[in-house]
């Protein structure tokens, strides 16, 4: 079983083993992420080269991974499982690209909308699927789910300053939300 969670990457070192087409798709998201990412690969595409990153043309090296707080393995299979077996070596998370036996955290179906981030994994298993559950959960996502999370932005300052329990909070942004739309109803029927 796994237990989810969201990394805050930002100013973090990252390492990316790899610098083909896969490890270029993971580049992305890194950066997106804010971290600091040295890419190790003995061929490097010009995608990767033209990216704000660090690059070391040479096959991977334990030593490469002193001061990371993450790695990505985006390269072939056998490099792949010796960066994780350094990285496990280090107490240091490895997402080893299409390799479940040698990956200690998995880089789920992402979907991020209105400062919403939802991630979905099949522990590995089936990352279609995974995909596949990600549309669908678009499909439902409302619209307006950008004026929900101000409505619960502005909320969540109130329940802090006021010290409401989280126990609390949950039924009383359900009840700010239902309120957000009794008041668009108002608007809708004066007009």
């Amino acid at each position: 079983m796994l237990f989810p969670t969201f990394l805050k990457l930002g100013g973090r070192q990252v390492l990316l083993v790899g610098a083909g087409p896969v490890a270029s798709g993971k580049l992305r998201s890194l950066l997106d992420a804010g971290a600091v990412v040295r890419v190790v690969a003995p061929d490097i595409l010009p995608a990767i080269e033209a990216e704000p990153v660090e690059l070391v043309r040479r096959p991977f090296e334990p030593a490469d991974l002193d001061g990371m707080s993450y790695v990505v393995a985006a390269a072939p299979p056998e490099v792949n499982r010796e960066v994780a077996a350094a990285a496990h070596a280090r107490g240091i998370f490895v997402n080893a690209v299409d390799d479940i036996e040698n990956a200690s955290a998995y880089a789920g179906a992402v979907m991020r909308k209105a400062g919403v981030t939802i991630a979905i994994s099949t522990d590995g298993d089936a990352p279609a699927l995974a995909g596949l559950v990600r549309e669908a959960l678009e499909a439902l996502l409302p619209e307006d789910l950008d004026e929900w999370m101000a409505c619960a932005r502005e909320s969540r300052r109130h329940w802090l300053q006021a010290k409401i329990p989280m126990e609390e909070r949950r039924p009383l942004l359900l009840a700010a939300l239902n309120r957000l739309y009794a008041e668009r109803a108002a608007l809708s029927g004066a007009q």
